[in-house]
């Protein structure tokens, strides 16, 4: 059903087959469930948000995933969007700032079967250069500013990484690794919240 609402702005087979296999109800608290099939974002722990649906599918569809990327998932929240990477990549890492989230996250992954995921409790904003580089960087949390240089230098050759930018407006960026550099893209308009540094408190 929520893939079929989002068929007219995905054109990725792949995203929306990924999105009618992943049961979101699984990732929302149990007083928002009878709204896990809207397109809106929904309040999760730790003052958190599941993202809406389509820009989550947008953000997908963005990466161009393939089944042998390795992929990094900075701001892990729910895990629902872990989830999908999981099953459009060969292997997931993901980090988020809050081990409750984490915790949770794992629990919901766990329980339908995907294991292709890697967990860490950490300041996203450094990425995760031990398991660098990496073909495809998503981030679900807003860069108030610059993107951080970390993410870009953690990028394979061809690799993409796609990130909200900006504090009162936000727009998707899309950044590739090309033979001539850094090549950023804007995209549409978004609304997340912050990327919180650890140092932010």
């Amino acid at each position: 059903m929520l893939a079929q609402q989002l068929r007219p702005a995905v054109a990725d087979e792949r995203v929306l087959a990924a999105i009618a296999s992943i049961p979101r109800e699984r990732f929302v608290a149990p007083g928002e469930r009878r709204l896990a099939y809207e397109n809106i974002a929904l309040p999760i722990a730790c003052g958190q948000t599941i993202s809406q649906p389509l820009v989550v599918a947008r953000m997908l569809e963005t990466l161009e995933l393939r089944s042998t990327d390795r992929v990094l998932d900075i701001g892990t929240g729910s895990g629902y969007h872990a989830a999908l990477l999981a099953l459009l990549s060969e292997h997931v890492w993901t980090v988020e700032r809050h081990a409750e989230l984490t915790e949770q996250a794992r629990q919901a992954l766990d329980a339908l079967g995907i294991d292709n995921v890697t967990y860490a409790v950490d300041d996203g904003w450094n990425g995760l250069p031990s398991e660098a580089p990496f073909d495809a960087i998503n981030v679900a949390a807003a860069i108030g500013g610059d993107v951080p240089v970390a993410l870009q230098e953690q990028l394979a050759d061809g690799g993409r990484l796609v990130v909200p930018v900006g504090a009162t407006e936000q727009h998707l960026i899309m950044i590739r690794r090309t033979a001539a550099g850094l090549v950023p893209t804007q995209l549409e308009a978004v609304r997340f919240v912050p990327l919180v540094r650890d140092s932010d408190g």
